[in-house]
C-alpha cells in the first residue's frame, strides 16, 4: 500500500492546487489527507506490527470506498484489487499482529 500512498503524499506536499477525488463529500484536501494517512501511516504501522488491528480499520474503509464509490461504474476488474486489499486487511484485523510484531512484545 505504501507504493500507492507515497506518491499521493508527495502530491500533498508539492503545493499548488490539489486535484483529488472527493468520494464522500469531505473536500478534495481532506480526502487526500485521509487517504495518505491510511495508505502511508496505517500501512507502516501494519508493516512493523504496532497497533495492527486499529491500523487496519482506515485501510479497510479506504479500500471499500475505492471499490464501491470511486470505481462504482467501473467493471469488476477495476474493483478487484481494492476488494482484495480490503479482504487482506480484514484478515489481518481478525488475526492480529504476528509473532514478530511490536504488538507481541
Amino acid at each position: 500500500m505504501l507504493t500507492h500512498g507515497i506518491p499521493k503524499m508527495m502530491k500533498l506536499f508539492a503545493g499548488g492546487e490539489i486535484q483529488f477525488a472527493d468520494p464522500i463529500g469531505l473536500g478534495a484536501t481532506a480526502s487526500l489527507v485521509l487517504t495518505v494517512f491510511a495508505e502511508v501511516v496505517c500501512a507502516a504501522l501494519i508493516l512493523v506490527g504496532f497497533k495492527t488491528k486499529w491500523a487496519t480499520y482506515p485501510l479497510i474503509f479506504t479500500m471499500l470506498v475505492a471499490a464501491f464509490v470511486v470505481h462504482a461504474d467501473d467493471p469488476i476488474g477495476k474493483k478487484e484489487f481494492a476488494l482484495l486489499y480490503a479482504v487482506g486487511y480484514l484478515a489481518i484485523s481478525l488475526l492480529g499482529a504476528g509473532k514478530y510484531s511490536v504488538d507481541r512484545k
